[in-house]
């Protein structure tokens, strides 16, 4: 078997997937927004924020280059949970794409803005904080924005998934593990 690569957008499942196929299938896990932190000391979204898409773009490329030369060395295969803006980063993927498959976790729209919703925060003024960058970068005045915003993100990247990817799995509503198994079962066709 080959690495997987996981990649789709905010709360699809990413991680948590990734963290239980490694498990399932004893190989190492890596997630390259921790990678990205670690090895710049700042998260993804301060990245993002401080410096721009540019910005972020080479530190993705950078920590995704760093990983393909680990794996390559370690001669073993891994599980990789990819940053939600992967698709849009081509040197990115193409650094990555040598390892193993990409695999689109493809959530239902509906869930992931109730799960980016939650997480905002509404001041006693309504000012929105805590938005993913992309959403903020369109400045929501009303959570209804946030998902007007969601929703042309979402269409946007899901093309840019669709294109990018060996194999899609839709992530239904069941147990995590359940999940997993369709994942498996979507990379050994019968």
């Amino acid at each position: 078997m080959k690495s997987i690569i996981l990649m789709g957008i905010k709360h699809c499942g990413k991680s948590t997937q990734g963290k239980l196929l490694g498990e399932m299938l004893e190989l190492p896990f890596f997630d390259t927004d921790s990678l990205i932190s670690g090895r710049t000391g700042r998260t993804p979204r301060q990245i993002y924020l401080e410096g721009g898409e540019d910005a972020f773009k080479a530190a993705e490329l950078d920590a995704c280059t760093a990983l393909a030369e680990q794996i390559r060395a370690s001669g073993t295969d891994a599980v990789i949970a990819t940053g939600g803006g992967i698709c849009a980063n081509p040197a990115a993927l193409a650094a990555l794409r040598p390892l193993g498959s990409f695999v689109f976790l493809q959530a239902d729209e509906q869930i992931a803005a109730n799960r980016i919703v939650r997480e905002v925060s509404v001041a006693a003024d309504g000012t929105l904080s805590n938005l993913p960058a992309y959403i903020a970068a369109g400045h929501p005045q009303s959570l209804s924005d946030v998902r007007r915003e969601f929703h042309r993100f979402y269409l946007e990247r899901t093309s840019l998934y669709a294109a990018a990817a060996d194999v899609t799995v839709q992530m239904l509503r069941l147990p995590k593990q359940e999940n997993a198994r369709r994942i498996m079962q979507a990379l050994r066709p019968e």
